[in-house]
């Protein structure tokens, strides 16, 4: 997107082609996008137990965990949306 970009994602974003725009392009982009901390790596290595399949950030650097869909767009609206 970017130097430009100011983090806040639109969905006009996600039809701007780009190199980085995997909804525009097929295959992996031309460089890494990230490089996971090791707190990223550690957590994979030892996951927390739970059925959840859906989560979101809920701006304080803490996620909001959902067992199904319709849970998670309500925590979307809630701490994205600010519904």
């Amino acid at each position: 997107l970017g130097v430009a970009f100011d983090g806040d994602l639109k969905r006009r974003h996600l039809t701007s082609d780009g190199p980085f725009n995997s909804y525009t392009r097929a295959g992996l982009p031309p460089t890494p996008i990230c490089n996971p901390g090791a707190s990223a790596l550690a957590a994979v290595l030892t996951p927390a137990e739970g059925d959840w399949l859906y989560f979101v950030g809920r701006g304080d650097g803490s996620s909001q965990f959902s067992l199904d869909l319709t849970a998670h767009n309500r925590a979307v609206n809630q701490y994205q949306r600010g519904k």
